[in-house]
């Protein structure tokens, strides 16, 4: 993936640009690196935990763990290692040059019992002298950190969690308090230091040595671009879609094996804006649609992992979905709002998320969506699995008619949301399409035909807008709803014109420069665009056998929302080019696999037609 090059890269008030954050992870936390060389996001041990650095959200106070040249003018250079989330940064200076190698390692067997994040400094040209500044966090205000002295060495415990800096012997250390520590080191040419930090919650904490820390982040490598090996996508955009694996790989949670939304929360859909929420959760939708995402990948192990997470934590608090859930499978607490600053005084911060109790009907057809894709790859559903999606599609028939709060989960506005009946037929279909296979009961085929009947005789005479030439967001408006590029099937083959008319209308009005689209008419008034849309667009068009305005829309897309090193946000200022909202962002990277598996030509989840 392509190296990112900056001169001396600057924080206002205190933050740095969105765009500057790459990520390291493990399958379990994954911490955001700043440009300068600042760790300013990491929740330890896990993604939805408290976070031990939080000074993306609070520049005062916040913790974060710095690796960054003293001299006050440098270069940077940055990449991620081919096929692998070990990041490599160069520190030009005037006296020297300096690569800092960064990894949350694992080790042959998998993740490690505890967290160990390790940062290598290695020493190209000259002399270059490194600060090391480490302050812990305060689990957002609810803590107060203290030092624990040990034979072994200094431990910081912060609530439940044990915290302990380990470096090489030719780290010099300033000073050491209940808060944090400042430390110093010189490279010259040939020379290799070693800065890490172990973590562990509510249990022993391990303490490997230095050398074996070190060895850790190759043995990461080799399993990250051994994980990439094992990929069977090979059709265009190869590099882009191995780039956003490895992204998605980040948010599934290894020891459940539910998928993240995102590992970041409360960062704004628009700078100074109230639309920061926490996605540190499982949401069904953003599951479904990654679970898509690693079927088209040939990620065959993530895909079962997830899918069958999925379905163990529905059943489990069943009958209702719920619209998310928290990583280990619990429902999700209502919303806290600690007091810290948000990222560019964008207020207010949330732990938590209220979109967890609404109605959203989209879900029944990424469910049934979800099972007839991964058993179309070849794979086998099991008989309590059958009996949930037999349920699923029942509840489906049942409820289409209610309103509900869509796919963009506004708060308080339920409505008739012309995407949400579309996914009911789509649940509909894939069930009808399961039962004629033999996969599910039958009992239920015919009424499951008539109601999908009655979906589509329903949309199309209270969606369609003739005066548009669009399917409308909802029968109270005109407004345009770019998540229908999600339904380019709907209706089948005697519907593809109406389809790529309602496109049509959704690029002139919610398109910007080309490549970009707003999620729905008047979006614009309060956030970025949408990173996701652009995706989904290219998906429907290349469906709808509109390739090559499908793939000049990719190349522009690409270089619009892929500025930094392939790590997408979740939306992307049209007018200044800065990213938005919650980082890594799964919506944002699944959409571009599944567009790039739509160009080449690869399995789409709706051909049962």
């Amino acid at each position: 993936m392509s190296l990112r090059h900056m001169d001396n890269p600057v924080r206002c008030d205190g933050f740095a640009p969105l765009e500057d954050y790459a990520a390291i992870g493990e399958g379990r936390s994954v911490a955001l690196v700043a440009l300068d060389g600042a760790i300013d996001w990491w929740c330890a041990p896990s993604m939805d935990k408290a976070p031990l650095f939080d000074r993306l959200l609070e520049p005062e106070v916040g913790g974060y763990f710095a690796l960054t040249p003293c001299a006050e003018e440098y270069r940077v250079e940055r990449c991620y290692r081919d096929n692998s989330n070990v990041l490599e940064t160069e520190f030009i200076t005037d006296s020297g040059r300096v690569r800092v190698t960064e990894s949350i390692n694992s080790n042959n067997a998998g993740r490690l019992p505890w967290c160990e994040l390790a940062r290598r400094v290695e020493g190209l040209e000259g002399e270059v002298e490194m600060s090391v500044s480490f302050r812990a966090g305060t689990h957002t205000e609810t803590a107060s950190p203290w030092l624990q002295k040990t034979p072994i060495g200094e431990v910081f415990n912060i609530g439940d969690l044990k915290v302990m800096l380990r470096f090489s012997d030719d780290v010099r250390v300033d000073t050491c308090g209940d808060r944090g520590a400042e430390a110093r080191l010189t490279t010259h040419r040939g020379s290799r230091s070693m800065v890490a930090l172990l973590a562990a919650e509510g249990e022993p904490l391990a303490v490997p040595s230095v050398a074996r820390i070190d060895r850790h982040i190759e043995i990461s490598d080799v399993a990250w671009r051994s994980w990439v090996e094992g990929l069977a996508f090979d059709g265009q955009y190869v590099e882009h879609v191995h780039r956003s694996a490895l992204a998605l790989k980040f948010l599934l949670y290894s020891p459940s094996g539910a998928l993240a939304a995102a590992a970041t929360t409360s960062l704004p859909e628009r700078i100074g804006g109230d639309k920061n929420y926490d996605y540190r959760y499982a949401w069904v939708r953003d599951a479904c649609l990654m679970i898509k995402a690693f079927v088209h990948a040939g990620a065959i192990e993530e895909s079962q992992a997830a899918f069958s997470w999925l379905v163990r934590t529905i059943r489990r608090h069943g009958p209702d979905m719920q619209v998310c859930y928290t990583l280990q499978g619990d429902l999700i607490p209502a919303e806290q709002y600690p007091p810290l600053a948000g990222y560019r005084g964008s207020q207010p911060v949330r732990v938590g998320n209220n979109a967890r109790g609404q109605l959203q009907l989209g879900m029944f057809g990424d469910m049934l969506a979800t099972a007839s894709l991964f058993i179309d790859a070849g794979h086998i559903v099991d008989i309590t699995t059958a009996r949930l999606l037999c349920d699923l599609a029942n509840q489906c028939a049942d409820r289409w008619r209610f309103r509900d709060s869509g796919i963009w989960e506004l708060p308080g506005d339920v409505q008739h949301y012309t995407h949400s009946k579309m996914a009911c037929w789509q649940a509909l279909t894939h069930a009808i399409k399961l039962a004629d296979q033999g996969y599910l009961e039958p009992t239920w085929r015919a009424r499951w035909s008539r109601e999908r009947e009655r979906i589509e005789t329903w949309v199309n005479a209270h969606c369609w807008c003739e005066s548009r030439g669009a399917y409308v967001m909802h029968p109270q408006t005109q407004g345009l709803d770019a998540a229908l590029c999600l339904m380019h099937r709907f209706g089948a083959e005697n519907n593809r014109e109406r389809m790529r008319s309602t496109y049509d209308a959704i690029r002139a009005e919610l398109g910007r420069d080309g490549a970009l689209l707003y999620r729905y008419s008047g979006s614009e008034e309060e956030e970025g665009a949408f990173v996701a849309c652009s995706f989904w667009m290219v998906e429907a068009l290349a469906a709808l056998g509109d390739k090559q305005v499908a793939e000049n829309l990719m190349d522009r897309a690409l270089k619009a929302c892929n500025g930094n090193l392939g790590l997408l946000t979740e939306m992307v200022d049209p007018g200044t080019g800065a990213h938005l909202g919650n980082v890594p962002q799964g919506l944002s990277h699944l959409a571009l696999i599944c567009a790039a598996n739509a160009l080449s030509g690869g399995l789409l989840e709706d051909n049962c037609y």
